[in-house]
């Protein structure tokens, strides 16, 4: 299957799953190609790093080894996990994993091998899987030839040159990083590709992993501002997060200097390049974002941008931008103004097609400004 087809069995998946309290959009053909978008052309270097296993732990301890929360948990059998550990003992191949080196924070975000890192860990730490009912089972090696001197055995009760030894033991791992463009967006497609265990990921899924940090935990604030739920006519979460996706592109849009197209790579730029806002900015958007969306609910009234049934995302952007700019300035026949607005031609069909175009997008802040406010 093409990488196309993948994207667009995700949207189709995304669809058929979506929650009745989901937000209604109003289908555009130009954010669905935009949504389907291929990658832009990256410089990517890979190249092999031999970690030993002490090191790695080390690391995992220091949280310097991320598993980004989409993928699926800790599936493997204690059995499973004792063949691995036996095979570093004895000295057996083991295959590599594969991590994406953020530039940034120097962090490595695991794209392959979440099972056979995680069950090094339990071992060095004595128990198997997660805290069950405030209780751990301790991680003998199970499944082991009777005969096998590890056999039972947790790392303590190993021989100090056994332990010695499963400490120097190395396991290969490719690393990946984006040597050009600078901005980490490939991690973005990179998972996006993943086979996350039969659920296929909504865009701003994702990015809510990838790009985790101060930011998402802004957004998530953002989100819940009745004012919003009110514009969105959803009072709860949407469960592909497009109500997130759609706090994003507020914010990325509001400056759209450095803009270019797709829509979905901006936003993640975006998200990345602002991951972690100092205490001042935090504080100013969440007021700047409270006053306009009250603005807006009290000017044209709730779900003002359901304008031919489901939410039209490009009018949203449009005149939330506009009122951003003019808050205290709201003329007092303002529903007469977005009434013409709606029906104004160049404002209409840029919101109607070719939404996520840069030309597209002055067009209809450019009217929206002049309408609304004009």
């Amino acid at each position: 299957m093409s990488a196309n087809a993948d994207i667009d069995a995700r949207i189709d998946f995304n669809r058929e799953h979506r929650a009745p309290e989901d937000i209604d959009l109003e289908p555009v053909v130009s954010e669905d190609e935009d949504y389907e978008s291929s990658p832009p052309q990256y410089d990517i270097l890979t190249y092999p790093a031999d970690f030993t296993l002490e090191v790695l732990h080390q690391k995992w301890k220091n949280k310097e080894i991320l598993i980004p929360e989409f993928q699926r948990g800790f599936v493997w059998k204690q059995v499973q996990a004792s063949k691995l550990i036996e095979s570093f003992l004895v000295g057996l191949p083991v295959p590599s994993v594969f991590l994406y080196s953020e530039r940034k924070t120097r962090h490595f975000l695991v794209i392959d091998g979440q099972q056979r890192l995680k069950s090094i860990f339990f071992f060095f730490e004595g128990y198997f899987g997660a805290e069950e009912q405030g209780r751990r089972r301790v991680f003998r090696l199970t499944g082991l030839d009777s005969k096998s001197r590890f056999h039972g055995k947790t790392f303590e009760d190993l021989a100090e040159e056994d332990q010695r030894g499963f400490k120097d033991q190395v396991l290969r791992a490719f690393i990946v990083k984006q040597v050009d463009p600078e901005d980490d967006t490939s991690m973005y497609h990179i998972f996006e590709r993943l086979n996350t265990g039969g659920t296929l990921l909504a865009n701003q899924e994702i990015r809510n992993c990838v790009y985790h940090g101060p930011f998402v935990d802004l957004i998530m604030r953002l989100n819940s501002v009745p004012a919003w739920r009110k514009i969105l006519g959803k009072t709860v979460p949407d469960s592909g997060k497009r109500d997130l996706e759609l706090v994003v592109r507020f914010l990325a849009l509001r400056d759209i200097s450095a803009y270019e197209k797709p829509m979905k790579d901006y936003l993640s730029r975006f998200m990345n390049k602002n991951r972690n806002p100092s205490e001042e900015v935090v504080a100013e958007t969440e007021r700047r974002f409270r006053e306009i969306c009250e603005v807006v609910v009290s000017s044209l009234g709730e779900e003002p941008f359901h304008v031919r049934g489901g939410l039209n995302v490009a009018v949203l952007d449009a005149v939330m931008i506009a009122f951003s700019e003019n808050p205290e300035m709201v003329p007092e026949d303002i529903e007469q103004r977005y009434a013409r607005l709606l029906e104004d031609k160049d404002f209409k069909d840029n919101t109607l097609s070719g939404t996520t175009d840069k030309s597209a997008i002055k067009t209809r802040f450019r009217r929206a400004r002049e309408v609304l406010f004009g």
